[in-house]
């Protein structure tokens, strides 16, 4: 797709495909971010429910949902080796396979999520919340799983503006909704933290529909005719996707479940203790998309360039990919420990949470360098379709290392609900180590 560039226009050109991703994640981000906000601002125990619902909808969602941006590596090494005929079949059947997905989470949100809710030591009234909260999201998993899908397709074609677009003009319209859901204006039933649940369902329709519009009618997508001579569905395709896929969602899963066990674990704490951990997690999930919108943009230019044969492009584009988080991460850093007052207080006019929140943010300026180096790799690693390393140091790195360790600090420390982030910061490390060895290995494999 792209002809061999210059080292100097390689940078230009990554930063071409990085900055729309970063805007689309950081308004995806802001959904859930405007979650927290406004449901912080409407009642303690309503944040603790959405806390408590959020633990278990982002790991079963991202995880699986993961599964779906194999399609990523697989369309960029088509259009890089020229096979534009492929690329229809590969949609179509990641469609079905988001059908079956969001029909797997639905069953798991609804089914054993509010079970365990029930279950947990928790005020009665965070318990309902949660459930409530999930249910309202799980009638946007549809539309959710299968935009994924066409994002897939939008993103490895290099147009990653598209995704921008669709995504500033419905998060907008999220923000208008949980207004109206959470504080119950215009006539409009006053739902708490449920209403932010229900808000995001009815959005992500919203999303779907606009994508669909924009593939079956704008160019150069039109040409593809993604929604015509629909094939049925095969099982070498479906192959393809999931053994790609799979390694990728429980790569996903084993990170964000990670921080979700943690907030699960620290139920036995405060309620106070809890809200103060998610904000400070809230955060610095904003400030993850910088690196993860740059491993998305790496997978994307090293599998074309993979998919094109030309692998020592592919090479620069890991390399510009792990520079540019680096250098991110220290202005990151900066922002986590000059303003950490400031930001609490958005979230919150307790004095007692936001010194809370403040002691949580200086263990999360930890993780920013680590996740520098990390995530950009496993990025570059998905565009050479290499994942299941990346699958497998995450379940080291975050399992046997990360939350053992966190445990132990804190149950057996001062530091308390704290040794479960020093324990992760660890887990990181060693697995960002890892991983840039890995990924050595597999450019030195190409050249030869």
């Amino acid at each position: 797709m792209e002809a061999t560039l210059p080292f100097k226009k390689k940078s230009l050109h990554f930063g071409k495909i990085v900055l729309p991703i970063l805007i689309t994640q950081v308004a995806l981000y802001l959904m859930s971010f405007f979650d927290i906000l406004m449901t912080a601002r409407y009642d303690t125990y309503h944040l603790a429910g959405v806390t408590i619902g959020s633990s278990f909808w982002v790991p079963v969602y991202t995880g699986l949902s993961g599964i779906l941006m194999g399609l990523t590596p697989i369309i960029a090494q088509q259009i890089g080796g020229k096979r534009h005929k492929e690329v229809r079949p590969s949609v179509q059947q990641g469609l079905y396979v988001s059908i079956l997905l969001s029909a797997i989470v639905f069953s798991i949100l609804l089914l054993i999520g509010s079970y365990f809710v029930y279950k947990m030591p928790l005020e009665i009234q965070v318990q309902s919340v949660a459930s409530h909260y999930l249910k309202g999201l799980s009638i946007g998993l549809f539309p959710l799983f299968a935009y994924t899908v066409l994002r897939s397709f939008f993103d490895a074609l290099g147009a990653t503006r598209v995704s921008m677009f669709i995504i500033l003009l419905s998060a907008p319209i999220n923000v208008v909704l949980n207004y109206l859901l959470i504080f119950g204006r215009f006539g409009f039933p006053e739902l708490g933290g449920v209403g932010a649940g229900y808000a995001s369902g009815i959005t992500y329709w919203i999303v779907f529909c606009i994508a669909i519009l924009i593939a079956w009618k704008r160019r150069p997508f039109q040409s593809f005719t993604l929604f015509s001579q629909w094939d049925r569905v095969s099982l070498k395709r479906w192959k393809e996707i999931l053994l790609i896929g799979i390694p990728i969602g429980l790569s996903i899963f084993v990170e964000t479940s990670i921080f979700s066990v943690v907030t699960l674990l620290m139920a036995k704490y405060t309620t106070e203790v809890i809200s103060a951990h998610q904000i400070a997690l809230n955060f610095a999930s904003l400030l993850y998309m910088i690196p993860l919108s740059i491993s998305m943009g790496a997978t994307i230019l090293v599998g074309q360039a993979v998919g094109g044969a030309r692998f020592r492009d592919a090479k620069h584009y890991s390399f510009l990919g792990v520079s540019f988080a680096i250098g991110f991460s220290f202005l990151s850093i900066a922002i986590l420990l000059i303003f950490k007052e400031q930001i609490a207080s958005l979230y919150t006019t307790d004095q007692g949470m936001i010194a809370l929140a403040v002691q949580f943010f200086f263990y999360a300026a930890f993780f920013q360098l680590s996740d520098a180096i990390q995530a950009p790799i496993q990025g570059a690693l998905r565009g050479y379709k290499d994942v299941n390393m990346t699958f497998i140091v995450g379940v080291i790195s975050f399992w046997v290392i990360g939350l053992p360790v966190g445990h132990v600090i804190a149950s057996y420390t001062d530091f308390g609900p704290f040794g479960y982030w020093i324990g992760l910061i660890a887990g990181l490390l060693v697995g960002a180590i890892t991983l840039t060895f890995r990924l050595i290995f597999i450019q030195k494999k190409y050249e030869k």
